[in-house]
């Protein structure tokens, strides 16, 4: 696992004050990839919306539940104490290789999310199923998922450490990730330190010059596009002195 972006507990804590979405506008204002990559593209299901967005380095995982036995299966202490060495947080990112179609066993329960949440693991995100809904709840082992199921079938682990998809999503061993009810998406590592700083400008900018100016009572069109005019200019101004930053 190769994790290019490292930040402190510090610094990956104060972005779960955001909603992805508010990452989303802050790593597009920064112009470092496709605004139409690096989230889902699929529909995914936060099961504990109430807990809040989770962020943490990406520990991917691929599963199957539907075989009995299954040449590659990776044994799972094996798998474990390579999790447990992992710096936190950490987000597993398990591919369930029976998904969409044949989902029929869930590796994330009230066991699984006890043993990953003791070495710093703060959520998962599976295309496949979690079951134990309310005791995971409980732990905060946040869950986005596909669905939800009653059985572990004969779950395996069959790879970890590897490139992963979800949702359409590829997803790289370490990667950060924000998540929360809309979804997920990776951070850029290049900008990841910057994020925190550059969601604040765009909340503050948001605020000043769209959310209060349409809540005005008796506001006009006119102000409305003028104020727009200006927010789109702070964010022009932010960008140009960003670069001037980066060339000095």
């Amino acid at each position: 696992m190769f994790f290019k972006a490292k930040l402190t507990h510090g610094q990956i804590k104060a972005l779960t004050r955001y909603n992805t979405p508010t990452i989303s506008n802050a790593i597009d204002i920064l112009n470092v990839r496709p605004k139409n990559i690096g989230f889902n593209l699929e529909a995914v299901t936060d099961f504990m919306p109430d807990l809040g967005a989770i962020c943490g380095y990406a520990v991917t995982v691929k599963y199957i539940a539907s075989q009995e036995a299954v040449a590659s299966e990776v044994d799972f202490f094996e798998y474990f104490k390579w999790f447990a060495a992992l710096p936190s947080p950490k987000i597993v990112v398990l591919k369930d290789i029976d998904s969409p179609r044949e989902i029929v066993g869930s590796f994330w329960g009230e066991c699984n999310a006890n043993k990953h949440r003791a070495f710093g693991g703060v959520g998962t995100i599976t295309d496949g199923a979690i079951r134990d809904l309310q005791e995971m709840k409980g732990l905060g082992y946040k869950a986005l998922a596909r669905r939800l199921c009653v059985s572990s079938a004969y779950g395996q682990i069959i790879d970890f450490d590897c490139r992963v998809n979800v949702f359409g999503c590829e997803i790289k061993p370490g990667e950060l990730i924000h998540a929360d009810h809309h979804g997920f998406i990776t951070l850029p590592s290049e900008v990841a330190p910057k994020l925190d700083e550059v969601a604040r400008f765009y909340d503050r900018n948001e605020l000043e010059f769209i959310i209060s100016i349409c809540q005005k009572q008796g506001v006009s069109l006119a102000e409305i596009i003028e104020n727009e005019s200006k927010f789109r200019e702070q964010i022009q101004k932010f960008n140009a002195e960003s670069k001037m930053k980066k060339l000095s």
